[in-house]
């Protein structure tokens, strides 16, 4: 099954805040969110007030995303932008050497001309509602 990917982080390069995917097939998302003890000022402002979530652990979100993805054979994850990617497939490194199992997964970096999360998500700058509206356009046009 294709997944919708939004990852919320602390500014450019910074620490992963929060993942989700959004299911294709409009089944129960995945939505976890990480501590974010030193905030950048837009962070602050516009990420943290809108989590929707209690934080969890690195640990337990790898975990979380991993038993998440156990049921599919073969889950595709679909964003629009390569650093919401390179979050997810970090979250599934559960310490040196060693990462949560899944056993594949495949990663696509989508062209989305004319997607602006800020204006399409129902929660601007909430990984969950920017995750569904990436879907939504997507799949409108598809």
């Amino acid at each position: 099954m294709r997944y919708y990917l939004d990852a919320e982080f602390n500014g450019f390069g910074g620490a992963l805040i929060a993942l989700a995917l959004a299911p294709e097939d409009g089944s129960a998302p995945f939505y976890a969110a990480l501590d974010c003890p030193d905030p950048t000022p837009w962070v602050a402002t516009h990420v943290l007030p809108v989590l929707g979530t209690t934080p969890v652990t690195r640990e337990a979100l790898g975990s979380a995303l991993a038993t998440f993805l156990a049921g599919d054979p073969d889950p595709v994850v679909i964003a629009d932008w390569p650093e919401d990617i390179a979050h997810a497939a970090m979250a599934l490194i559960a310490r040196p050497g060693y990462r949560h199992p899944v056993a594949r997964i495949t990663f696509e970096l989508c062209d989305a001309p004319g997607f602006d999360a800020a204006s399409a998500s129902a929660v601007p700058h909430n990984a969950l509602a920017d995750a569904i509206a990436l879907r939504e356009f997507m799949l409108s046009h598809s």
